[in-house]
């Protein structure tokens, strides 16, 4: 009995332990619940709450927890907030172009509506065209060359050998630096193997010589460029070509004025250089710069297509003989516009071959006014075709617009039309005149053959006319 009684008791304590064991597993799991760092479901329910509450949690809770992604999220946040300090952050370093794109869109546009402006000529006068030949292209700077800039050394050679190394480069630019003067003898930067889009920035001043020795026995141009395509010369500076050493010498049958000659004058040649010359090439811009002085013509396009001149200033008394401002022969697709002209000449002079000329919005004087022709001269053939000027001032010019053919001469003057020349102290009684007897001599033999015919000729006037008696004429 007492062994039935022992084994049942043994018994019993067997349960009871067994049934203390499942209690405390029950509470281990209960208590796991609430204290989430002993168990490892704790683990994962947080993992879940975090992918629930993903957005809110990490802004309002960053500061306890800190997240690998919170250096990441801020970049875009400030960057529509605060706008224009982070885009420049990492504007310095090239790969991250993209990001400047959508910068200037959502701030003002600082920097985006200097292209704009333009709008004027080519659309981007100046700049438009210039800029493309010269934003990723080098800079030969002439003074890195060897030049000396102190106006007293010849710097011929810095400007041909900076020439040199921008043709080969391509898409480059010929640099002369401001607040310099470089004399510069006859140069001519030629061109039919130079790499195209060269831009001569023009900052400083360039010098003729004034010397004899340096023009030998005559020179037709002083700086010329030859056989290019999508060349520009821009800035702010100025070529002088000191032509008073030509003017006073220039003419030999004036009896007046002798003492004004000296050795040196007469030592120069009588055939007159023209300050810019180009020839042969197409797409040409000159914007902003100044020519001063020329011994002849200031400007000229000989053979040239798909001619822009705006924003130039052209400057010489309005006694210097033969100093036309802008001289255009057998050149097409011509632009030229905001401009101011004054010479010894006509301000600009359209010869032979030419077609597709507009010119507005320039002013004329001192100075001849602005002509076609003289045509025809030495009974030659000459053809001019599509002229179009207007908007143009006119003050203390000769003449208005003309058109001038010689005697003996064949040709055709077709589709020509003067719009809104307003002229002021114009000395001939009429602004607009066709001169089919052209003579810039004292005397000219009479021929009977007509020097030229004008076919399909329109012509509008408008504007102001000043103490004249009649704004036509043609002799």
């Amino acid at each position: 009995m007492k062994l039935r009684l022992k084994g049942f008791g043994l018994l019993l304590l067997i349960v009871l332990l067994a049934l203390c064991s499942t209690i405390d597993v029950c509470d281990a799991a209960r208590r796991g619940k609430h204290w989430r760092p002993r168990s490892s479901p704790s683990s994962s329910l947080l993992k879940r709450k975090g992918k629930t509450k993903k957005g809110s949690s990490h802004r309002q809770h960053g500061g306890s927890r800190p997240s690998p992604k919170q250096p990441v999220s801020p970049p875009p946040g400030p960057g529509a907030g605060k706008g224009y300090q982070t885009p420049y952050q990492p504007s310095p370093n090239a790969p991250p172009g993209p990001s400047l794109q959508p910068s200037p869109a959502k701030g003002n546009g600082h920097q985006n509506p200097k292209p704009p402006p333009p709008s004027c000529g080519k659309g981007n006068q100046p700049p438009p065209q210039p800029p493309p030949a010269t934003s990723e292209g080098a800079v030969f700077n002439v003074v890195d060359f060897g030049a000396k800039g102190d106006g007293v050394s010849d710097d011929t050679k810095a400007f041909q050998a900076a020439w040199a190394a921008a043709c080969k480069q391509g898409a480059s630019t010929v640099l002369v630096p401001s607040e310099l003067e470089f004399l510069v003898g006859p140069i001519s930067f030629s061109g039919p193997y130079c790499k195209p889009n060269i831009l001569f920035q023009l900052e400083g001043t360039i010098l003729a010589p004034t010397n004899a020795k340096a023009w030998g026995s005559g020179l037709l141009q002083w700086l010329e460029f030859t056989k290019l395509n999508g060349l520009s010369i821009q800035g702010s500076g100025t070529i002088n070509g000191r032509g008073q050493q030509w003017w006073t010498y220039s003419d030999p049958n004036d009896d007046e004025d002798d003492d004004t000659y000296n050795q040196e004058l007469e030592r120069m040649p009588q055939v007159k250089p023209t300050a810019l010359r180009f020839y042969g090439s197409s797409n040409v811009v000159v914007a902003g710069i100044t020519i001063v002085n020329s011994s002849q013509c200031h400007l000229k396009f000989d053979n040239c297509q798909g001619v822009l001149v705006h924003d130039l200033t052209i400057s010489s008394p309005e006694n210097s003989l033969n100093t036309d401002g802008i001289h255009l022969q057998n050149s097409k697709d011509v632009s030229i516009h905001h401009t101011n002209l004054a010479c010894g000449d006509d301000c600009i002079s359209i010869q032979t071959g030419c077609s597709n000329i507009y010119i507005h919005n320039v002013n004329c004087g001192p100075g001849h006014g602005i002509s076609i022709g003289g045509l025809g001269r030495d009974n030659t053939k000459a053809c001019v075709s599509n002229v179009t000027v207007r908007d143009v001032n006119m003050f203390r010019t000769m003449t208005g617009v003309r058109i001038k053919t010689w005697q003996g001469g064949i040709g055709l003057v077709q589709d020509v039309r003067f719009s809104n020349i307003q002229v002021s102290e114009v000395q001939t009684q009429t602004p607009i005149m066709i001169d089919q007897f052209y003579c810039d001599k004292r005397h000219c033999t009479n021929q009977n053959i007509s020097s030229g015919q004008c076919q399909a000729f329109s012509m509008r006037t408008s504007g102001n006319i000043h103490d004249q008696a009649s704004p036509f004429s043609m002799q």
